[in-house]
């Protein structure tokens, strides 16, 4: 995608994705637009290879239990309460760097 394009996953906001990459790395925000509401975002709707891509394993990790609590797919809740419980035991090393 390229960055001046909208994602799918901000169908409803005026954002294009160097925006939302901004507010998800925390260096801008809009409003209620921060970078919990963009992980969030993501986490609720975009494909799970695109949240690894620019959420990345050990940001998953640390961070879901205060963004689980948003999350209304309950399937993607169980989907993710499953990964970041297995990748620290199972595979430790996708949480360094």
């Amino acid at each position: 995608m390229e960055l001046s394009q909208r994602p799918p996953y901000v169908w409803d906001y005026d954002l294009d994705q160097r925006q939302f990459i901004d507010i998800l790395e925390g260096r801008v925000t809009k409003g209620r637009l921060n970078q919990d509401w963009a992980a969030r975002r993501l986490l609720e709707y975009a494909p799970y290879e695109e949240i690894i891509r620019l959420i990345g394993f050990r940001k998953l990790v640390e961070n879901w239990p205060r963004w689980r609590v948003k999350i209304r797919s309950k399937s993607r809740v169980r989907g993710f309460d499953f990964l970041v419980k297995w990748v620290p035991e199972k595979h430790p090393e996708l949480l360094r760097g």
